[in-house]
């Protein structure tokens, strides 16, 4: 099967299998696994930040920073309302940590319009309302079809927040990818926000795990988060092994980028299919069909041996990565068109 479901589906490299084979470890629950230890120093650097603690995964960390951010019950999160955060992540801060969302609709760009981030913060002093907590931005989004938030639209957002008196965090869990996009480094991007969730086991090809990063202060709050969730691992440093070569990976993301610009400038020449071209920035391709249900469409790629995604009704989602090649890509525009071929 050629899967272009996600690109969490990738597996290690041959050298990432041997690295966490050899791997120095300890327990990293106190803070002796000197592998997670480099992993996380190495992340820091990186993101430009004081600190950085591994999590299991992204879901976890971007909840371990909502929870540390906002400790007081009953604080509002302003979020988008197609954030990952929001969408998939089963309202985690709101059920560990009676957080509030507040929801702001998500422009097709990936960006939260700025006037309504303002509008959304509600006056402390007015005991009808939750307080403002923690403002939240994704990059690149998700379901906008893998869109990068310039870096000048961060900062706007950033002065608001400071306006409003509330922490920024980013859910960045392929903010490799906006870099490479972007052609600029991790921390540039970082910059803004007070924390950061950046996923290790996406296109970077790690089969597990993520970083938290943020102030030193921010990160010992974290770790206590991440036990509350039971998050602390032991003798963590076999699967950040792994985590290590990823963040030497960064700079291939830009032959997945051109896989999806390939794919969908392909397939947008197929009848019956429609693609925002200038929408694809990254590794993620946005079909609409016109001619076929969604569901119908994937269960004739699986029976041509391709896996594809659908994010809503008359959607599909391609996602390149680690594990494809160009002649794969090939066979998905040929297997695409036949599918679509009229009777």
């Amino acid at each position: 099967m050629i899967d272009l479901r996600s690109d969490t589906v990738t597996r290690p490299t041959p050298e990432m299998r041997r690295a966490m084979a050899d791997a120095s470890v300890g327990d990293d629950v106190f803070g002796e696994d000197p592998t997670v230890n480099a992993l996380q120093e190495k992340s820091a650097e990186l993101l430009g930040k004081e600190a950085a603690l591994f999590v299991p995964s992204g879901t976890m960390g971007n909840l371990i920073s909502l929870l540390s951010h906002c400790p007081n019950r009953g604080a509002e999160i302003l979020l988008g309302d197609q954030s990952h955060i929001f969408f998939y992540e089963q309202g985690g801060a709101s059920s560990v940590g009676s957080l509030v969302y507040h929801t702001i609709p998500t422009n097709p760009d990936g960006t939260l319009p700025l006037d309504q981030i303002q509008s959304a913060a509600r006056d402390r002093a007015n005991v009808h309302y939750a307080p403002p907590g923690l403002l939240c931005l994704e990059n690149t989004h998700n379901r906008c079809g893998g869109a990068v938030l310039p870096i000048s639209y961060l900062h706007d957002a950033r002065k608001i927040a400071t306006t409003i008196g509330i922490p920024m965090h980013l859910d960045g869990a392929r903010l490799a990818n906006a870099a490479v996009a972007l052609n600029v480094p991790l921390k540039d991007i970082a910059a803004p926000f007070d924390s950061i969730q950046f996923d290790l086991s996406k296109a970077l090809g790690s089969p597990v795990g993520g970083i938290v990063a943020g102030s030193r202060d921010f990160i010992s709050r974290a770790k206590r988060n991440r036990k509350l969730l039971g998050g602390g691992m032991r003798q963590a440093g076999i699967i950040a092994a792994a985590g290590l070569i990823s963040l030497t990976m960064i700079d291939r993301l830009a032959d997945d980028h051109r896989l999806a610009k390939r794919l969908a400038g392909s397939l947008a020449e197929i009848k019956g299919l429609r693609i925002d071209l200038a929408a694809v920035q990254t590794n993620i391709v946005i079909v609409y069909l016109e001619s076929m249900p969604a569901p119908d469409f994937v269960a004739a790629l699986k029976s041509a041996g391709v896996l594809a995604g659908s994010p809503g009704p008359g959607r599909i989602r391609f996602v390149t990565h680690y594990d494809l090649s160009a002649a794969d890509i090939d066979t998905v525009i040929a297997t695409v068109r036949q599918i679509t071929k009229p009777a």
